[in-house]
C-alpha cells in the first residue's frame, strides 16, 4: 500500500468515527518464495538486495516467479498469516550519524508492506487492491501512522521487517510491523498503521464490505495481534490540533518531482521530512527522534505550498481515556506537537505529534 493523505472530503467523516537468505561473505543465496507473478519491474531491485554471483531457488517459485520475486530477501511466514523481509541499510540511507534516518524507516516499512501485498496476489498498481476493490474503483489510503524506534541501524546493518494486517473497523484495515536488528534479533522498532476504503472517483470514504473483506481476511491472523499490545500505548494517543502562532516554524515548502509517488500524489513519507524541517536546531543536535504519530487530514497536490508549524508540548497531556500522562522517571523526553497546512487557504493536510530522547553519549 502506498499512502496519500486523506482527501478534504473524507477527513472529518473518518476522524469522528520468507525468503531465507545469508548475506554476510556469501556469494550465493539460497531464495524461497510463495509470490504469485506479478509482472512488476522494480526499479529499486539493486538497491535492497545484496550482489550475488549464483541464485538457487527451490520449487514454490516455478516459473511464474519474477526476477525481483527471486532476488527478494523476503517470503510469507510458514503460516502464511504474515510476511517477513531484510534489508541492507545503505550508505545513501544514513544521516550524518552513519545511521537510518525516520525517513529510511518509513519507506522500508512502506517497501515490505506493498511486497506482502504482491505476495498474496494482491495488485501491484500502488494501492495492493483487491479484485473486488479494482472493479468497483476503491482504493486505501492511510490516516494515521505511528512509528518508534528504539536503535537506529547503522550503515550496512541488515534489519529484519515483520508485518501483516488485521481489519480495523467497517471503513478500514490496520497494517502492524516489528523491526529487528538481523544479527541479534534484538527488537529495535515498532510501527501500526491505519488505512481508510476510498473511491477514486468520488474521493469519498466507502465501507468495506463483505466481499472485499473476505478477499483480505484470508491473509490476516484469525486472533487479533498488535505490534503494540500494551494498554494506552502512545499509538492510540489523539492528538491535539496545533493553534497558531507557533513556537517555530517553516513557511512556503514546495513539492518536488522526486516527492511524488506512482499515483501522483505527495508520498506520506514526505510529510515526515516537512514536520521534521520545523524542529529547532538545538533539539536536533542533542537529541534523537524517538517517537512519531501522524494525522493524515487531505491529500496534498505537487501544486500545493506547505507552512510546517511546531511548538513544544506540555509535560502533561490528556491522553484519549482521560488521563494524565507524564514522562516515565529517568526518561529525558522533548515532546513537540506539529501541524502542516496549505499556505494558501490554511486549511490542515497534517497533524503529527514527535518525541525526541537526548542523543547516546559517544564512546
Amino acid at each position: 500500500m502506498l499512502s496519500r493523505g486523506l482527501p478534504t472530503a473524507t477527513a472529518a467523516a473518518y476522524n469522528d468515527v520468507t525468503t531465507t537468505c545469508t548475506v554476510p561473505n556469501s556469494r550465493s543465496v539460497d531464495i524461497s518464495s510463495r509470490r504469485r507473478s506479478n509482472g512488476f519491474a522494480c526499479k529499486s531491485l539493486y538497491r535492497k538486495c545484496a550482489p550475488v554471483m549464483a541464485v538457487k531457488t527451490d520449487e514454490r517459485v516455478g516459473v511464474d516467479g519474477t526476477l525481483a520475486d527471486r532476488l527478494r530477501m523476503g517470503s510469507l511466514t510458514e503460516d502464511g498469516l504474515s510476511y517477513k523481509e531484510r534489508f541492507i541499510i545503505r550508505c545513501y540511507e544514513v544521516g550524518i550519524n552513519k545511521t537510518a534516518t525516520v525517513e529510511t524507516i518509513a519507506n522500508l516499512l512502506q517497501e515490505v508492506g506493498g511486497n506482502h501485498a504482491q505476495s498474496v496476489g494482491f495488485s501491484t498498481d500502488g494501492f495492493a487492491t483487491t479484485t473486488t476493490m479494482r472493479k468497483l474503483h476503491l482504493i486505501w489510503v492511510t490516516s494515521r501512522m505511528h512509528i518508534e524506534i528504539y536503535r537506529y541501524p547503522a550503515w550496512s546493518d541488515v534489519v529484519e521487517i515483520e508485518t501483516w494486517c488485521q481489519g480495523e473497523g467497517r471503513i478500514g484495515t490496520r497494517r502492524d510491523w516489528i523491526i529487528k536488528d538481523h544479527s541479534n534479533g534484538e527488537v529495535i522498532g515498532r510501527a501500526t498503521s491505519k488505512w481508510v476504503m476510498m473511491n477514486s472517483d468520488t474521493r469519498r470514504l466507502q465501507k468495506v464490505n463483505d466481499d472485499i473483506r473476505d478477499e483480505y481476511l484470508i491473509y490476516c491472523p484469525k486472533a487479533l495481534r498488535l505490534a503494540f499490545p500494551e494498554e494506552n500505548n502512545n499509538s492510540l494517543k489523539k492528538i491535539a490540533k496545533l493553534e497558531d502562532p507557533a513556537e517555530y516554524s517553516t513557511l512556503g515548502l514546495v513539492p518536488r518531482r522526486a516527492d511524488l509517488d506512482m499515483n501522483r500524489h505527495v508520498n506520506n513519507v514526505t510529510y515526515i521530512g516537512w514536520v521534521l524541517e520545523s524542529i529547532p536546531q538545538e533539539v536536533i543536535d542533542t537529541h534523537e527522534l524517538q517517537t512519531i504519530t501522524l494525522d493524515y487530514r487531505r491529500e496534498c497536490q505537487h501544486d500545493d505550498v506547505v507552512d510546517s508549524l511546531t511548538s513544544s508540548e506540555s509535560s502533561l497531556l490528556k491522553g484519549t481515556n482521560g488521563c494524565a500522562y507524564s514522562k516515565p522517571d529517568g526518561e529525558n523526553l522533548s515532546q513537540f506537537l506539529h501541524l502542516l497546512r496549505s499556505s494558501g487557504d490554511g486549511l490542515e493536510l497534517n497533524r503529527g505529534r514527535t518525541e525526541w530522547r537526548k542523543k547516546p553519549a559517544k564512546k
